[in-house]
């Protein structure tokens, strides 16, 4: 009889050890769980977005600003367009440089000034002149090459984009030709990157807002160089460090350096 009653109680033991191990792993698992729900409410409190969200917004604002450029930028000397009529090999042109003095030379129309012309508008031309030799012409114009000096707005401004220097231009020149610095915009965090030799980029802080209240020196306004990139910061996701790791912007540079 005691023999039974010591099989029992070390059996009740081991039930009970059981239920201990059981409890423990029910406990841990919870705790995990309720550590994954805080990092998943963490990152929506941060509004990080996932990194593939982030990739495809990143390239949304670059190819938006690229459109833009393309639509409203006006051919100059030394710029090279592609000219493709369709089904007309002879009287395409697969790559042409436009003349110091602002013209291409079509097999068929002769001579032409295109300078100062948009691609929307010059393919319009094109389009409407050829139909008096071609019926129902279908003309595409690209932008391969656009070879005029350019700067670049990013960040918090009205119009994030791509800059023509017709003239001479400063740091407050550039950031009023892109609608001037938002609402969420910053006038007193403004970069410039310079571009140097071997790909460095050289950074130089602008306080605009200084230069605004005249406060500034004349040389605080810093007279800007081809290729320079101007960067006002506010917003999180366009601070510096962001805007240079995002997904898009070396091309930008070199798109903007003319590389």
């Amino acid at each position: 009889m005691r023999s039974d009653r010591s099989g029992l109680s070390a059996t009740g033991l081991a039930f009970q050890v059981l239920l201990v191990l059981v409890a423990g792993s029910f406990t841990v698992m919870a705790q995990s769980q309720a550590a994954s729900s805080k990092q998943a409410t963490a990152a929506k409190v941060v509004g990080q977005p996932p990194s593939g969200e982030r990739t495809e917004l990143d390239d949304q604002y670059f190819r938006e600003i690229y459109r833009d450029f393309y639509n409203h930028y006006k051919l100059g000397p030394e710029d090279q367009i592609a000219l493709r009529v369709q089904g007309q090999p002879d009287y395409s042109l697969e790559q042409v440089t436009i003349s110091p003095v602002g013209r291409i030379y079509h097999p068929l129309l002769g001579e032409l000034d295109v300078a100062g012309m948009t691609v929307p508008k010059l393919t319009e031309r094109l389009t409407l002149e050829l139909s008096q030799y071609i019926r129902d012409p279908k003309v595409s114009l690209s932008l391969l090459s656009a070879n005029s000096a350019k700067v670049g707005v990013l960040g918090d401004v009205v119009k994030p984009g791509i800059i023509i220097m017709s003239r001479p231009m400063t740091v407050l020149d550039a950031i009023a030709a892109s609608g001037g610095v938002s609402d969420s915009g910053s006038k007193s965090d403004v970069t410039v990157l310079r571009q140097r030799g071997e790909g460095v980029l050289q950074p130089v802080k602008v306080n605009v807002k200084r230069i605004l209240e005249g406060k500034a020196s004349p040389e605080e306004n810093i007279a800007l160089q081809a290729g320079d990139t101007v960067i006002v910061h506010g917003n999180t996701r366009k601070k510096i460090a962001n805007v240079t790791s995002m997904l898009g912007f070396g091309s930008f540079l070199g798109f903007i350096r003319g590389w």
